[in-house]
């Protein structure tokens, strides 16, 4: 109870509504124990919600699936252990069309009156759109929209730069400029998160989804999803039952 009062008059009708008013802009702040306490309507009409005492009390794990949801608490944690913000933070998310998009995420640690770190706060908003006034995300814009419709299929490097104008190196310098990871590495991250959604589907097998993901085998598919998400798909899957 004490940690939501001070939420309620550190962020008051003031300071939290005015991300009401910043278009594109997605707002939330969470309390230590990661329930939302505050969120703007950009950010709960995401969800579906009409109003924001509907996602109040919620939290990521009641809103997102697992994977995503585990990596937003341990970076709500490092924020809140460190009280140091995490800053353009790239994101991926799958829109209900099954089509991956990203985002940039910015959070800051909330201090309450006595000076305690109390909990997190953070704006979401389009990478691409912010990105756009990036020159290097520019240039590699269409390499960016072919891999966001293409993913599971075979991509090369010399497709995606010839998409561009650029050369292979020169591609590779200015992904890697824009997005902090190389292609190869931006196209398997989409596929493991892909793996993930895909993985809540019980009917489906873990063989067939890894041919459909763009993966040779199996073993392929389980030795990177491992590596990237710390546990098999199997193992992912017995968490979602």
């Amino acid at each position: 109870m004490e940690k939501t009062k001070y939420f309620e008059s550190i962020g008051g009708a003031g300071v939290f509504a005015l991300f009401d008013h910043l278009p594109g802009y997605s707002f939330f702040a969470k309390n230590f124990d990661g329930e939302i306490m505050n969120a703007n309507q950009g950010f709960y009409e995401r969800f579906g919600f009409t109003s924001e005492e509907e996602i109040v009390g919620k939290t990521d794990f009641e809103l997102f699936p697992v994977a995503l949801a585990d990596q937003f608490r341990r970076d709500d944690l490092k924020v809140m252990e460190t009280g140091e913000p995490m800053l353009g933070i790239v994101e991926l998310f799958f829109n209900r069309q099954g089509l991956p998009d990203w985002f940039l995420t910015n959070k800051l640690p909330v201090v309450g009156r006595d000076g305690a770190v109390i909990g997190v706060m953070g704006t979401v908003q389009s990478y691409a759109r912010q990105a756009k006034l990036n020159q290097h995300f520019v240039q590699i814009e269409a390499a960016v929209d072919f891999i966001r419709d293409n993913f599971r299929g075979k991509i090369s490097i010399g497709e995606l730069s010839q998409r561009t104008g650029l050369s292979p190196r020169q591609f590779d310098r200015k992904f890697k400029d824009a997005f902090g990871i190389s292609p190869q590495q931006f196209i398997l991250k989409t596929r493991i998160l892909a793996g993930c959604d895909g993985l809540a589907n019980l009917q489906s097998s873990i063989s067939d989804l890894a041919f459909e993901l763009g993966f040779c085998d199996q073993s392929s598919f389980t030795r990177h999803f491992q590596k990237h998400m710390g546990v098999t798909p199997l193992q992912y899957r017995k968490r979602l039952r």
